[in-house]
């Protein structure tokens, strides 16, 4: 659907007021604590791949309420000591899918781990992890316990985001001074959310991110995932004001208002998903809140006739360079 959005040169000052709860800061305080006292590794067993030049691990971690969270752990074959991560974070709709679909980190010189998103496998791509907690809401994940922050689907994905970062640290040849967060859409406001929930990131890597200055996304885009909220409250009328109490807790602009860690952006302009004022609005907004003297690196790469896909292998390129700059990948062709 055709909409409007300001012209690059106001996307740049694009500053909303997003509304932000009161309780926000207890709110996933609490979240994360219930979640942290649990022992984060349930189980890590080889994964054969057909790939010499790789190692691939089967990971299962311990979620939001303790739920098992499959991930792919992927590294270099044959490299000594401990390496930089990178956590990968999927699409709506999009699973951990097989371990050989998503090589480009761990290709690069990271070690990688790549997290499975609960209860919405199958759209667009594989993944084994069940969301058990059935809440009153739409029928789609993006409403799943809409009318209640608590019984929301995004507070226990993005719970689950959190411990993948805590699970790679865990596992054996990380750096865990070194870990980026990264994602394209869903995975994209995944990263945000994560980089404004923890504080010691090296980095963050965010495209066309979903989530964020929801609360008017909701009003610009009629495509999934924001359309599946339009369409759940074109029936139920009456919860509007629950739906946007709920939204209020997971916007991407209030977390990355809180991030510090130096962050790189892509937004195509003419993405009808995730419209790109809405991403502007978390970029320009990115570490504000922070309380750093001096505010977290952010770097935008704008693509004006992309829509969702953005730059694509392009931006990979842009991407790749951006964070070998600030991680410096160990050099995996056994050279000094």
């Amino acid at each position: 659907m055709p909409y409007s959005d300001p012209a690059l040169d106001e996307l740049a000052r694009y500053v909303p007021t997003v509304a932000e709860p009161a309780d926000f800061d207890r709110f996933w305080r609490n979240t994360l604590a219930e979640a942290a006292a649990r022992p984060v590794l349930v189980d890590v067993r080889p994964e054969p791949t057909d790939l010499p030049l790789l190692d691939s691990w089967d990971v299962t971690f311990a979620g939001f309420g303790g739920d098992p969270v499959r991930a792919w752990y992927t590294r270099p074959a044959g490299v000594p000591g401990p390496l930089p991560a990178v956590v990968e974070y999927a699409g709506y709709g999009r699973g951990r899918g097989l371990p050989h679909e998503r090589l480009t980190w761990p290709v690069a010189g990271y070690a990688h781990l790549l997290m499975d998103n609960r209860g919405q496998a199958g759209q667009h791509g594989a993944g084994d992890t069940a969301d058990p907690h059935g809440r009153p809401g739409g029928p789609w994940p993006a409403t799943s316990g809409i009318l209640d922050p608590h019984d929301y689907h995004y507070r226990r994905l993005i719970t689950d985001a959190v411990r993948a970062v805590d699970a790679v640290r865990a596992l054996p040849g990380v750096d865990a001074d070194r870990i980026a967060v990264v994602g394209n859409s869903q995975g994209g406001g995944l990263a945000l959310a994560v980089a404004g929930l923890v504080d010691d990131l090296a980095a963050v890597l965010a495209t066309a991110p979903f989530l964020c200055d929801v609360q008017r996304a909701i009003t610009l885009s009629d495509v999934s995932p924001y359309g599946e909220i339009g369409r759940y409250l074109a029936v139920h009328r009456e919860a509007e004001d629950a739906v946007r109490h709920t939204l209020s807790y997971v916007d991407g602009v209030t977390f990355a208002r809180r991030a510090t860690a130096p962050a790189h952006f892509g937004i195509g302009l003419r993405d009808t998903v995730c419209p790109p004022s809405t991403g502007f609005a978390a970029y320009n907004q990115y570490g504000a809140a922070a309380g750093q003297p001096v505010p977290p690196e952010r770097e935008m790469h704008v693509y004006p006739f992309n829509g969702h896909e953005g730059g694509e292998a392009v931006h990979v390129r842009r991407q790749l360079r951006w964070l070998a700059a600030r991680l410096a990948p160990t050099d995996t062709t056994g050279r000094d």
